[in-house]
């Protein structure tokens, strides 16, 4: 913990990826969710292209309820103190798996959402994308002004990450003297390969998880509990 909190308090420039234990904290449910209400249907079915075409209702329904879910949720100690790193870190950068906006509503900014956002709306016809926080939304599945259906403008399975905010993750990595990576499993790609380039170049990767990951192994320190206790400890000793 020392020599994380040491490298942290001098590093110029920092990348931070997160993954859903961050959020864990603050209450957002897994896929599946615990009143058994979406357990007939596995993630799988419901966030693809095909089942929207098939049935945009449906998988409506199932975005709708978790809109409504973590809606009320607010950001943890995790989110805040991440956000307050930023503010002291000349170059840093969030790249985040998560699609919930807690750190946006926590107050961070220089950040990449590289699974998109919930909390956003895209037309599956003309391409306008725009912020939407109403709960619930008025119509069921909505609809753009142009007339086509509006989706939510996260990656479904299948879909390949956006090329920007992935662009920008990897030139973050190929400089960053120390990598924060906090409650990911680090299994899902190219997200998983930001640690190695890193790595690579010479940083410090620091793994912030309950358990051992995949990651684990190539991490040079490795700190064992949950993102909301850890992560402020790391920081706020800054």
């Amino acid at each position: 913990m020392e020599e994380a909190r040491a490298r942290l308090r001098d590093a110029q420039h920092v990348l931070v990826l997160t993954g859903a234990g961050v959020s864990a904290e603050s209450g957002v449910p897994t896929f599946r969710g615990p009143d058994g209400l979406w357990r007939r249907h596995r993630p799988e079915d419901l966030a693809t292209a095909e089942a929207f075409a098939r049935d945009p209702l449906l998988v409506w329904e199932w975005y709708a309820w978790r809109r409504e879910t973590i809606a009320p949720l607010g950001p943890n100690a995790a989110h805040h103190a991440l956000a307050l790193l930023e503010s002291r870190v000349p170059e840093y950068l969030l790249a985040t798996q998560n699609v919930d906006g807690l750190h946006a509503s926590a107050g961070s900014r220089r950040m990449v959402e590289l699974h998109g956002t919930l909390w956003r709306l895209k037309c599956t016809a003309c391409a306008h994308s725009a912020g939407d926080r109403r709960v619930p939304l008025p119509e069921l599945p909505p609809r753009c002004a142009c007339g086509a259906l509006l989706r939510p403008d996260l990656v479904w399975f299948g879909e390949a990450l956006p090329e920007e905010a992935v662009a920008k993750a990897f030139e973050a990595a190929r400089v960053a003297e120390v990598v924060l990576v906090v409650g990911t499993s680090s299994l899902v790609y190219p997200a998983a390969a930001l640690p190695q380039v890193a790595r690579a170049a010479g940083a410090l990767v620091i793994e912030v998880n309950p358990e051992p990951t995949p990651l684990t192994p190539l991490a040079q320190v490795s700190l064992r509990g949950t993102a909301a206790a850890v992560v402020p400890a790391l920081v706020e000793s800054r």
